[in-house]
């Protein structure tokens, strides 16, 4: 058997994993010296400095000759990962630099623990988003998972924090137990572990074991569907989301989520996609199921959002049919006339970030001046804090997707491809969705602007949380402003052939 090694040379292409286990490594140490006051606030920076070295690692990998594989392309440096990896480096610095001066001592005891925690998860998530191989896949995603159980559960002296955090390791164990299961069928019919492999392979197995294909396929729909949060495997979020610190629920909804959904692109389409399946509808199957559960999450989020009045809970099911909306360019794969898939998949991702990050923020100073995460808490916001206000109805602009914001040119982009693969119930159903949540969206502006009997609870905006608000509505306007330029930057980036595993 030909041994697959590792050589000192392919280190070079791993420097933004290194560097955050590296920085882990380091800060753990320095938690266990400082003085906890002192460290509180220094680990915090040096995290963000951390996650700033890496993102500049993936930044200069950006748009190689060709894709590079290690150990026999279990590993994938690709710009599918880099655009990935910059996502999730981008979403965990902006939910570390929240945390600074919202984190207090008195809520979670060791706070050097809480952000160096951060680091190991995006290194799961970076994982996940350049595996070629099963079962690289599978340890970037329970990194990933383990140490967001760990986060969740950082408030460890309040009961709603110490349930989310149970439901989400039980159901999350559930989850990961039934991806290795449909994973495991994989392996056993082709004899590999190695995406490209497994994919080439899958055709010519299809007459013999077809119904093992379809059990694998929804087993790992199942336990993807969960990691993102996509209904109907959406149940743990809205508690998940309550109990756990605000900076967390931000973590969890924009970069976990984005993560499942970089290895559930990957997966689903160099295993099912790029392959033919003559004489059998396996491979529609497949993109149909997904349009499927894209539906049943944009309508389920929606709908159960409009009766929602705590403003986590509210985001939570928010997220789910923004799960749905990006599953949609994942569904209707491509045709003759639509293959711009990714792209739009890429840039939707990116306003989500913005516009969830930023949205979260505003939550934060809320609960800092109110105490809870109630709807109401918005209440006159504009009377108490104009500036903050306006950046809010920004990024509810976009969060809505209405027009000149990032939300509904990306939201645009993926109802035009839909058409355009003559999906059209999808993206029928898409605008109509997008239309009731415009109830919700607005009852947080009618909260801010049109309630007169709120309580007048000082407002203080600490420097990193005033910087994350306007940052994110200002890029959410700018994505919508110049739209074009953002989507013709990734395409000149990603190449079909080059970093998507065509054999």
């Amino acid at each position: 058997m030909e041994q697959i090694r590792l050589h000192v040379a392919d280190l070079v292409h791993l420097l933004p994993e290194l560097s955050l286990v590296a920085t882990a490594i380091i800060l753990s140490l320095l938690d266990l010296v400082l003085p906890n006051r002192l460290s509180r606030s220094i680990i915090g920076w040096l995290t963000l400095v951390g996650i700033a070295i890496s993102a500049i690692f993936v930044v200069m990998q950006l748009n190689p000759e060709e894709a590079i594989g290690l150990l026999n392309n279990s590993y994938r440096v690709d710009d599918f990962s880099n655009l990935l990896k910059l996502f999730t480096l981008l979403g965990t610095g902006f939910v570390v630099l929240m945390s600074l001066g919202f984190i207090k001592e008195e809520a979670i005891p060791h706070v050097g623990e809480y952000y160096y925690f951060y680091l190991p998860a995006a290194l799961g998530a970076m994982i996940m988003s350049s595996s070629g191989d099963l079962i690289t896949l599978y340890v970037g995603l329970e990194l990933l998972s383990i140490t967001s159980y760990l986060l969740v559960a950082m408030k460890k002296k309040d009961n709603k924090s110490n349930e989310g955090a149970f439901k989400y390791l039980v159901m999350g164990g559930i989850s990961s137990a039934i991806i290795l299961y449909g994973m495991s069928f994989l392996y056993g019919m082709v004899g590999s572990s190695n995406l490209s492999q497994i994919g080439a392979a899958l055709p010519s197995l299809v007459t013999a074991y077809e119904p093992l294909l379809y059990v694998a396929f929804f087993m790992l729909l199942a336990g993807f569907g969960f990691k993102i949060a996509a209904a109907p495997f959406h149940s743990w979020a809205p508690d998940v989301y309550q109990g756990a610190p605000t900076p967390v629920t931000a973590f969890l909804a924009v970069v976990s989520k984005g993560a499942g959904f970089a290895i559930l692109f990957r997966v689903f389409y160099v295993l099912f996609g790029f392959s033919s399946f003559e004489n059998s509808s396996f491979q529609s199957d497949v993109f149909l199921a997904i349009s499927v559960m894209a539906a049943i999450a944009m309508v389920t989020g929606n709908f159960i959002a409009l009766k929602q009045t705590n403003m986590k809970r509210l985001l939570a099911y928010s997220g789910i049919a923004n799960a749905g909306y990006l599953l949609v360019p994942i569904g209707t794969y491509f045709s003759g006339t639509h293959y711009a898939n990714f792209s739009e998949f890429i840039f939707y991702l990116i306003a989500y970030l913005f516009m969830n990050i930023g949205a979260f923020a505003v939550l934060m100073i809320i609960e800092q001046a109110e105490g809870h995460t109630e709807a109401k808490g918005f209440g006159g916001l504009y009377y108490r804090a104009p500036i903050t206000a306006v950046a809010m109805v920004l990024i509810v602009l976009s969060l809505a997707g209405i027009p000149l914001s990032g939300g509904f040119f990306g939201k645009l982009y993926i109802i035009l491809g839909t058409m355009q693969t003559q999906h059209y119930w999808l993206g029928g159903l898409m605008i109509a969705t997008s239309v009731v949540s415009f109830y919700y969206y607005f009852g947080i502006v009618r909260q801010m602007f049109m309630r007169s009997d709120y309580e007048p609870a000082e407002i203080k905006v600490s420097i990193p949380l005033g910087i994350t608000v306007w940052l994110c509505a200002l890029i959410s306007v700018a994505l919508g402003v110049v739209p074009h330029l953002v989507l013709k930057g990734i395409e000149a980036i990603f190449t079909l052939t080059k970093d998507f595993l065509i054999m």
